[in-house]
């Protein structure tokens, strides 16, 4: 099977730790003390020293480590017109961690695109570096901009009705990707809590004290989610990446994929789907028999919250019971950490040189199981 273009059988879902430079550089903007562009430049000269680390530790889809956001969902969703960025969710159990939330105050609009700057300099930076690879952008799926909030977070004005609130969402989405295709970027990934949140049952719970109707909320998501791709190129491949929580290596929901499987994998039109895998929380393997021939999973196997390696045998081990379910067995599927090694600036409990252990022993599972190769 001829994987996806962009997708590779030792994969990642995006986001590395900040480097110390960049930290003190945003620190430095909020006491007033340098300006954007400082950060910028401090931003550009750290990107393109982990593309670098990247390639050297075999990777072949290549992102910016999420840099230039310090959420990863916050920092592109605040650019549309609008959203604002307001209060607090509520602390989110188990951990007490409480993010602040979107909020829809007007018609939503794409003034100028969000990510095209980010992927022009990251195409500079892999040319320059002298990778063969794909230049992946990372943005949140357009379901972020309504679940944790619902109908309350939605000014009635701008949107008496859902409906149009929805078709505006998607239009925005394909208005960006439009833009980045003009820029030459040919792989996107969407980053997506929520569909992996409808597992869980407390989450549920919440949702339907929200009156949200959870037997047709995740075909609402779905639906929203082809709209929102439904206009891309036939060469242009997106990804979707299901979270459960990644901060500060801890997690926030739990559940396996049943709940959604069957609309997830039958009816959602994208190429590639990132799942977690990494314990116990995400369920066993036998929704995967709902994936269609034709697509492929990453499977989020090894953990990017742990500072210790993965045992190699035992996700080799796995990768082979996960093939056994489904239909064309491990030609369908891919490695990678189950989540990005820091979903918020903060980032995950574990050293720079532990991440990239970490990606390295993944390369080499991934040779191991599927040859040299890992495009085919």
């Amino acid at each position: 099977m001829v994987l996806p273009a962009g997708v590779y059988r030792a994969d990642h879902v995006g986001s590395f730790l900040r480097p110390k430079a960049v930290l003190q550089a945003r620190e430095s903007v909020a006491n007033g003390q340098s300006t954007l562009v400082d950060l910028r430049n401090v931003e550009d000269e750290c990107v393109a020293d982990v593309v670098k680390k990247q390639i050297g530790a075999g990777l072949r889809s290549i992102t910016d480590g999420e840099f230039r956001r310090a959420y990863f969902h916050l920092d592109f969703l605040q650019h549309l017109s609008g959203i604002e960025i307001r209060g607090q969710t509520g602390l989110i159990r188990p951990h007490g961690f409480s993010p602040p939330v979107l909020a829809v105050t007007g018609k939503l609009g794409h003034p100028k695109p969000i990510q095209v700057d980010d992927f022009n300099f990251l195409e500079k930076a892999i040319a320059n570096a002298g990778g063969n690879a794909t230049t992946k952008v990372a943005i949140p799926s357009p379901t972020m901009v309504h679940f944790r909030g619902g109908r309350a977070s939605i000014d009635i004005e701008a949107y008496p009705d859902l409906d149009p609130f929805f078709e505006d969402l998607a239009r925005v989405y394909q208005e960006e990707l439009d833009s980045l295709y003009q820029a030459g970027c040919r792989f996107v990934q969407l980053d997506d809590t929520n569909l992996a949140y409808l597992c869980d049952p407390d989450m549920r719970k919440a949702a339907q004290e929200r009156n949200e109707d959870l037997s047709v909320l995740p075909r609402k998501y779905v639906e929203l989610i082809n709209k929102a791709i439904e206009k891309r190129p036939a060469d242009m491949k997106i990804g979707i990446h299901l979270c459960r929580g990644n901060y500060r290596s801890k997690w926030f929901a739990s559940g396996g994929y049943e709940p959604v499987a069957e609309v997830l994998f039958k009816e959602l039109n994208v190429d590639a789907y990132f799942l977690e895998y990494d314990d116990a929380r995400s369920g066993d393997f036998k929704p995967l028999r709902h994936l269609p021939d034709h697509k492929v999973v990453v499977l989020g196997l090894m953990s990017s919250k742990k500072n210790t390696l993965d045992d190699k045998q035992e996700i080799m081990d796995r990768l082979r019971q996960a093939a056994e379910v489904c239909p064309k067995g491990l030609d369908q599927l891919c490695l990678s950490h189950q989540c990005g090694f820091s979903s918020t600036m903060e980032g995950n409990e574990l050293t720079e040189e532990e991440q990239w252990a970490k990606v390295r022993l993944e390369v080499e599972i991934a040779k191991e199981i599927w040859g040299e190769d890992l495009s085919k």
